[in-house]
């Protein structure tokens, strides 16, 4: 029954993809709550400088975990493909090889970031208030890496083996220890920034701890045995799949932290409010992103079974969920965007700069649930190598330009340097829907338009 439930290659493709995909966005509403907790407690106990300081910090830690989690989609397309062919006992060996490769990846990860944390929040420009306390954010996070890298690599490896589900009890576990570790290291011993960087590592290394606990006791579809545990042959194929996703990740996030740069010169409540702003960007984006990873396992399976008609229709129904739901967020952001900043922050003037920005943001809702359901497919289909050149072309040619451009102008408004991810994501739309074009009458050339 469990093995029907997470076959992709029959049934309805809507309800499949919704079942599928709803314990996803759950588990990112839950990771998202999870980074926005510790700006809400700061700026509710803390000071508009550990504002900043959890802005900027949290800035260089997603680039390390979005780049981890770009890499372990490649176990995860893998995985997926496998299940297609009916090959689940090669399962074991791509866990194997991901587990060593990843836990020498975390020993390097942290050492830099320790040692490079005063650096990294110089570059960043982080306003000279926050500048010690954004170098305690990086190095508390730093030394504890080796979780968050964990959870990332074992919540991939159930998506390509259809489960969700786990996922979302891993994440909720490390939310409900994070907002308590909040509570007590910032609201009680009003340890600000560092207090809320020491409740993301205990919150991740408790749910690591317990999902290890948890999958022992799971009766799972592959086997695993010591010998797996290697620098196996499969290390290559999934480094090969993943690295373009995180490279594309790293670009993205480097995007991100350039225009947290741009925005840092701007003035602390510029700076503030735009780490404010950006804990409500990462609710916008929940549901394009649990799309896209989605779309990756569906299409992977679809494919691995010769049914590229199938991972095509999965795709235009992602597009509808997306761009459906994609709407009401879009027009929530723009007319409500004070009411959710005043959740993060009592100051008036952040409340303001927040809000400014996401009424040039609130587009993104729309676009990126079209822009994500394309990116999905195709990396479905390994074809990663596209997806990091349309990254590279989204981020050099149209966001970084035009975010720099709005952010030197005299009383620079914080709307338009935000209108530069929407403009983006319209730019890589084009790409996408150009190269599907291409690609679909290639297939049909081919005469693998199946059934």
């Amino acid at each position: 029954m469990e093995e029907n439930k997470n076959d992709f290659t029959n049934g309805n493709i809507l309800s499949k993809l919704l079942k599928f995909m709803m314990p996803i966005l759950g588990a990112l509403v839950l990771q998202a709550m999870y980074g926005a907790v510790d700006i809400l407690v700061v700026g509710q106990f803390g000071t508009t400088a550990g504002i900043s300081g959890v802005s900027t910090g949290s800035g260089i830690v997603n680039l390390v975990i979005f780049t981890i989690a770009g890499l372990s989609m490649g176990v995860t397309v893998v995985i997926g493909r496998y299940l297609g062919e009916k090959k689940p006992e090669r399962a074991g060996q791509v866990i194997g090889g991901a587990i060593c490769l990843f836990l020498v990846m975390s020993a390097v990860i942290a050492a830099a970031m320790l040692i490079f944390a005063r650096p990294l929040a110089i570059l960043m420009q982080a306003p000279k208030e926050a500048l010690e306390l954004t170098v305690q954010y990086v190095r508390i996070c730093g030394g504890g890496i080796v979780f968050i890298i964990a959870y990332n690599v074992i919540s991939s490896i159930f998506r390509g083996l259809g489960d969700s589900k786990r996922p979302l009890l891993f994440v909720a576990i490390a939310c409900g220890v994070n907002v308590l570790g909040d509570l007590f290291f910032v609201a009680v011993l009003d340890m600000n920034v560092a207090g809320a960087a020491l409740a993301t590592v205990l919150a991740q290394a408790v749910s690591v701890v317990l999902s290890l606990v948890i999958i022992k006791k799971q009766k799972l579809p592959f086997t695993m045995k010591k010998a797996d545990i290697s620098f196996n042959p499969e290390i290559r194929k999934f480094v090969r799949v993943g690295i373009p996703i995180a490279f594309q990740e790293v670009l993205t996030q480097l995007s991100f932290l350039a225009l947290c740069a741009f925005i840092n010169r701007l003035g602390l409540d510029a700076s503030s409010g735009y780490g404010v702003a950006n804990k409500i960007v990462s609710f916008v984006m929940l549901v394009p992103g649990s799309l896209m990873q989605s779309m990756a396992s569906f299409v992977a399976q679809n494919v691995g079974a010769g049914l590229e008609k199938r991972a095509r229709r999965a795709m235009v129904t992602g597009m509808f969920i997306g761009g459906t739901i994609g709407i009401f967020i879009a027009l929530f952001s723009w007319f409500g965007g004070s009411l959710l900043a005043g959740i993060f922050a009592n100051d008036a003037q952040v409340i303001a700069r927040a809000a400014e920005y996401l009424k040039g943001f609130a587009p993104e809702a729309v676009l990126t649930a079209v822009l994500f359901s394309f990116i999905g497919y195709f990396n479905g289909h390994e074809m990663t190598f596209f997806v990091l050149l349309q990254g590279i072309a989204q981020t050099f040619l149209v966001r970084l330009p035009m975010s720099y451009v709005m952010s030197i102008q005299p009383n620079a408004s914080l709307s338009l340097i935000g209108l530069a991810a929407p403009s983006a994501t319209v730019f890589g739309i084009l790409i996408n829907a150009a190269f599907f074009y291409f690609y679909s009458k290639k297939i049909r050339g081919a005469g693998r338009t199946n059934t």
